[in-house]
């Protein structure tokens, strides 16, 4: 075929380019299937994301900073602030 490179390389190209078209092809049959229908523009969510919960966390998801690490967050905050 080409010979300037080397079977191994020969049959990695050809690997990679029947990878390839069998990929696209399978997005174009999943882009043209009608188990996996797209959305319209007024799409009011996704079912399976649970909605947020209220201002208050859990128990469990807070936790309460020493007076250093506030000192520290703030710091960081000023460096990202800057750039």
């Amino acid at each position: 075929m080409l010979p300037s490179i080397s079977l191994a390389q020969q049959i990695g190209l050809a690997f990679l380019l029947v990878a390839a078209i069998v990929w696209l092809t399978g997005l174009r049959r999943m882009r043209e299937d009608s188990r996996f229908p797209h959305p319209g523009p007024a799409a009011e969510g996704l079912p399976m994301i649970p909605a947020q919960r209220g201002s208050t966390a859990h128990p469990m998801e807070s936790v309460e900073l020493t007076e250093a690490e506030k000192q520290a967050f703030a710091g960081l905050v000023r460096t990202i602030s800057l750039t």
